[in-house]
């Protein structure tokens, strides 16, 4: 990564915890509007504020116009067990997180991996899979056959994801063969940047291996997976910060669903493999 170009990230990465944190301090003052609620504020209120992704395969996305994938099943059963109504707000990726921790809504349901960063402002509850991050390359690209390739080259990444914290990582993984991180390109959505790989304008994509596992069975004959590019990494729910009722309500009915083999059963359907050995608590390095 360029001098330049390496401070452009950092920027971005501090500009992206800044407003979040701002959010959470300024939230409480406006009149009430942004204060997240208790576990017994929610059941007397009767309902749960449920923020969910619009386009996230194959975790969240729309279908034929319901919501479908991994955490929308999950959400479903969360309506059967809860003691209030849940109601769902579909909304793109960029506003999920602000809103958990400003009290917009109680609980993002997504695959929000967990990060020393979002733990500031927000709690998370056990991991729902793996999150490890790999490289996306076009199929039949034969300027890149391994990690040493991405030397220089231009990925694309979704605008407010982990992965803009985790790509030093992969800098570092370039600098021992002498090569360095090349232009980040930041996106409101994933199927942007799919789309601008398909079209050369980007030379790469990292994303989680889940997500792009689901893309390449899509479209075999466009992409392909390349190689790890982080160390492990798990996504989870996220509540704000210090909302412990309601972070243990939700933690009782994943331990509940894992029990009884509907999250075994669901992470199959939609992964193509369980994660039996996910850690039951996560405390991230970067």
């Amino acid at each position: 990564m360029t001098t330049s170009s390496f401070a452009r990230f950092n920027s971005l990465s501090r500009r992206l915890l800044l407003g979040l944190l701002v959010a959470q301090l300024v939230g409480p003052v406006l009149a009430g509007r942004a204060q997240a609620a208790t576990l017994d504020e929610i059941k007397k209120r009767g309902y749960l504020n449920v923020a969910t992704e619009d386009d996230f395969r194959p975790f969240e996305f729309i279908k034929d116009g319901k919501p479908t994938g991994f955490d929308n099943e999950l959400v479903e059963d969360l309506r059967k067990a809860a003691p209030f109504e849940i109601k769902q707000e579909i909304i793109p990726w960029t506003g999920i997180l602000a809103g958990v921790s400003t009290g917009k809504y109680d609980v993002a349901i997504t695959a929000a991996i967990i990060t020393k960063e979002r733990k500031k402002s927000l709690d998370f509850t056990s991991p729902i899979a793996d999150a490890t991050h790999y490289y996306l390359k076009r199929k039949g690209d034969t300027t890149i056959s391994s990690i040493k390739d991405l030397n220089g080259k231009i990925v694309g990444v979704q605008a407010g994801s982990a992965l803009l914290a985790r790509l030093p990582e992969l800098d570092a993984m370039l600098k021992k063969d002498g090569g360095k991180l090349g232009k980040v390109v930041e996106y409101t959505s994933y199927p942007e940047a799919y789309q601008d790989l398909a079209l050369k304008r980007v030379d790469y994509v990292v994303n989680t291996i889940i997500n792009l596992k689901t893309l390449v069975a899509e479209k075999p004959a466009v992409f392909e997976i390349g190689q790890a590019v982080s160390g492990k990494s798990f996504p989870a729910w996220a509540v704000a910060k210090g909302n412990d009722a309601l972070l243990a309500f939700l933690n009782d009915f994943l331990a509940k669903e894992k029990a009884s083999g509907r999250i075994a059963e669901l992470q199959k359907k939609w992964f193509g493999e369980a994660f039996p050995d996910l850690p039951v608590a996560f405390e991230p390095e970067f």
